[in-house]
């Protein structure tokens, strides 16, 4: 049998993957927020002549162009403009998104406790909190500062471990490796020093009692420090700032063959780099860009990732209600209108999977993740479609649509050696065996047959394998953002991406051989997608 990396090199030799996995490495070692993600993606569009837009000003769009434009610093979408591009022809794009789960810094974060100096902290997506303690934390993200009379936006990052969340002894807590489950509010409160070692050094909180009298003010005053010397500012001069916490430990290549990439924040930047990668080498010397009759993009977006389904502490009709429970509420009325005096417990086990993936796809949109000015689900995509796609026929966006395709590009589950009873039996994905092709008959995926043909058509072309996943019955199925854009744009979608062990973990696990195979499916989709079209015999 041969060996996994051997089974790899199907799409490229080991150095050729190395090589991939490492430019990866450098570019998650270097992206701790979402900011930076556009920000490196910003500085390899424009190494590749892509020319940066604003959305503010009016475009003057050529064939055989390459432009990008961002969304608040942390959304960017970028594309190449065929040569034969004609307003009502298609669009071949790839989705994915720039965020992660994360602890983010509250908007008045200065806590003492028990003489430690914290820093106030809300957690960001649907991480495994309990992989947050006893790592070595830094922050990244996003300054807004006043220089002048203009407010500028500065990226900062911290680049040492200033934070922790220290772990309970066990001589403390007996049952610690029996039932930790942390409360995210009291005990999820990272320490950034001494309160006294603080007053020594001259770093004081305004006195009980007294207002913030600047924004500085609302934070420990040593992380305020910090930040104003890393920007080289006054503390007045601090308007707000995104800060996100990150693991200071960097992605490395792992495992004793080098076959394992051992990194934060998989989910998703494999996706968003290797789009990325994939765009810049389909548009550039080769000459495929001059005969393409569409337009390739990708769109990275912010705000994917939401809080897992979790029932909050307070009821369901409190003015504090957070939107998963406003999902949750849905939920309990619709099981409540089937259940009758026969019900049992397996029943009612059925019955919340049933009206669980009964639930529209479009309702999940409006309450959790995407729903931001810069997320999949607002009108961010289609207001760039339909600038791009202007003409002199009114009907120009609407002919594009059906002509174009949609990848929805997000980290896969690959099967877990200690708990492979999680996947079905028959979709059990695995690291090395290609890229994972998501179904779910509910449609929380939007693959299609017709989406599978074609991008099964896209990797016999690019000789990259893929891998099928499909949850089982008795599994809630999650989402992406590809149900989100297929139903709000009417675009024909395939929901795939790259397996990967300990998802939402403050450290992930994936394969090297991924990086190099999703590159080389991503370049070759955008090369042929358009000559495959015009082979299927759909619509």
């Amino acid at each position: 049998m041969a060996a996994p990396m051997a089974q790899a090199t199907a799409a490229g030799t080991k150095e050729a993957i190395l090589c991939a996995a490492r430019k990866f490495v450098e570019f998650v070692n270097k992206c701790q927020s979402p900011f930076h993600v556009v920000e490196e993606s910003r500085t390899i569009l424009k190494a590749a002549g892509f020319s940066e837009l604003r959305e503010a000003d009016q475009w003057d769009i050529k064939p055989n162009s390459k432009y990008f434009v961002t969304r608040n610093q942390s959304t960017v979408v970028a594309f190449a403009v065929g040569g034969k591009y004609k307003p009502g022809n298609g669009f071949t794009i790839v989705g994915a998104h720039t965020d992660s789960p994360c602890l983010k810094v509250k908007p008045q974060s200065n806590k003492v406790k028990s003489g430690y100096q914290c820093v106030g902290v809300e957690c960001y997506g649907g991480g495994i909190w309990h992989t947050w303690f006893d790592r070595d934390l830094m922050v990244a993200g996003r300054v807004m500062v006043k220089n002048a009379d203009k407010i500028e936006h500065r990226l900062v990052r911290i680049n040492r471990p200033i934070l922790r969340v220290p772990n309970i002894a066990i001589h403390l807590m007996r049952d610690h490796n029996d039932k930790f489950g942390p409360n995210k509010e009291t005990n999820i409160v990272p320490v950034l020093a001494t309160a006294v070692q603080a007053q020594l050094e001259g770093h004081t909180s305004p006195k009980e009692g007294e207002g913030p009298k600047c924004q500085a003010d609302k934070h420990p005053p040593v992380l305020v420090r910090l930040l104003c010397e890393e920007l080289g500012i006054q503390r007045e001069d601090l308007l707000d700032f995104e800060l996100c916490l990150a693991d200071h430990q960097p992605a490395a290549i792992g495992g004793a063959l080098e076959e394992f990439i051992f990194s934060p924040r998989l989910d998703n930047l494999v996706s968003s780099y290797c789009a990325l990668q994939g765009l810049v080498e389909s548009s550039g010397g080769n000459g495929s860009l001059t005969s393409d009759p569409n337009i390739r993009l990708i769109a990275l977006y912010d705000n994917e990732e939401h809080a897992g389904v979790e029932r909050m502490e307070w009821p369901s009709k409190s003015p504090d209600l957070d939107p998963i429970e406003h999902l949750w509420d849905q939920l309990r009325r619709a099981v409540r209108a089937r259940v009758t005096e026969r019900t049992t417990l397996a029943d009612l086990g059925r019955l919340l999977l049933e009206e669980w993936d009964a639930i529209p796809q479009h309702r999940i949109a409006r309450l959790v993740g995407s729903e931001s000015a810069q997320g999949a689900a607002s009108m961010l995509t289609e207001h760039i479609l339909r600038r791009l796609s202007s003409g002199d026929r009114a009907t120009c966006f609407e002919e594009a649509v059906p002509k174009s395709f949609l990848l929805s590009a997000d980290q896969a589950h690959a099967v877990h050696p200690n708990y492979s009873e999680k996947h079905e039996d028959n979709h059990k994905p695995m690291l090395h065996k290609g890229i994972v092709i998501k179904f779910n008959a509910n449609q929380r995926y939007a693959t299609t047959a017709v989406s599978t043909s074609i991008l099964r058509e896209v990797g016999t072309l690019a000789n990259v394998p893929l891998q099928d996943f499909v949850v089982r019955n008795d599994s809630p199925c999650g989402s992406t953002i590809g149900p989100i854009l297929s139903a709000k744009l009417g675009m024909k979608t395939v929901d795939i991406g790259a397996p990967q062990l300990s998802m939402h973990s403050i450290r992930e696990m994936g394969c090297t051989s991924s990086v190099h195979q999703s590159i080389a499916l991503y370049r070759t989709y955008f090369q042929e997608y358009p000559s495959i079209y015009n082979r299927v015999n759909v619509d």
